[in-house]
Formats: C-alpha cells, structure tokens, sequence
C-alpha cells in the first residue's frame, strides 16, 4: 500500500530573518515581472523568443543585489 504523508512546519523567523523573506520574495515578483513583460514585448515585435537571465537586471535595479541570487533564478 502507498500512503501519503504530510508534513507540515512552522517557522518563527527574527526580525532580520523576516526582512530578508520580504526582500527575497519581492524581489522574485519584480523580476518576474520584469522578465514577463519584456518577453511580451519582445515577441510583439519579432514573434521570436527572448532569452534572459535576472543577472541581466541588476545593473538597473542594484537592490537585487541583496538577496540570493538562486531565489531569482
């Protein structure tokens, strides 16, 4: 028989800790955002696909800088 688990957790991050998911996490939509919306552009005007990375953004928004450079990938 296979039976399915769940494992639920909780976490109680500090206030540095909360600061830096917020960070993390609004960063994450910002590039995805980004990224969306200049591939749809992009397609609009030569029905070709666009390959970007969020590397390519941080020089115009340096605040990307400050968190983990795998959570925007």
């Amino acid at each position: 028989m296979n039976y399915n688990k769940a494992i639920k957790y909780r976490i109680y991050p500090n206030k540095n800790q909360k600061e830096l998911l917020q960070k993390t996490f609004g960063c994450c939509r910002k590039i995805w955002n980004l990224m969306l919306s200049d591939k749809i552009d992009y397609y609009r005007e030569t029905k070709e696909s666009l390959k970007t990375t969020p590397a390519q953004y941080k020089k115009n928004y340096p605040y990307l800088k400050e968190v983990d450079s795998l959570a925007l990938a």
